[in-house]
């Protein structure tokens, strides 16, 4: 499995960057990425948002904010602590996709970067599917992990069993 994301530095934080070219035009992505009923097929926790920017939401006990909105480029977000941000440019093959996740503990990066990956599998099987088969992208998670582990240069943590 090779690593499709990087860990980047931003304003002294450690961030996560993947970049995906999808084979959708960029509405339709925006739609994927913002719509609540449709981030509930595919990402990571529910959102029940409009968006609009200052607009704030609660999502498993936590308060987020949208703090920047470009309706259908750009969608970002803080939530418990967190910065979150979908940037879509059209091009001819559809849509590239920058996904940027902002957080301090560095030690948590491989962890993070292979779920991120499986989830950013899931939008693509939504947006080429319409459904997601549940946990097809989180087969291979230790390995991914440990990938990223080896790739950003991190201790993975001991595995009880394989």
């Amino acid at each position: 499995m090779k690593p499709t994301g990087s860990l980047i530095t931003v304003d002294g934080r450690s961030a996560l960057r993947f970049e995906r070219q999808l084979n959708s035009p960029i509405e339709r992505v925006w739609r994927a990425v913002t719509a609540p009923e449709e981030l509930a097929r595919w990402f990571v926790v529910p959102i029940e948002w409009t968006p609009s920017a200052g607009e704030t939401f609660e999502s498993f006990g936590a308060v987020g904010t949208v703090t920047e909105l470009d309706e259908p480029r750009l969608v970002a977000w803080e939530w418990n602590g967190d910065l979150f941000r979908f940037e879509l440019t059209p091009n001819s093959g559809g849509c590239l996709l920058v996904f940027t996740h902002v957080f301090d503990d560095r030690s948590r990066a491989a962890e993070q970067a292979a779920g991120w990956d499986g989830y950013l599998e899931q939008l693509e099987m939504h947006l080429e599917h319409g459904e997601v088969r549940e946990g097809e992208a989180f087969t291979a998670l230790s390995e991914r992990h440990d990938a990223y582990a080896e790739t950003f240069g991190l201790d993975p943590p001991p595995r009880l069993s394989d």
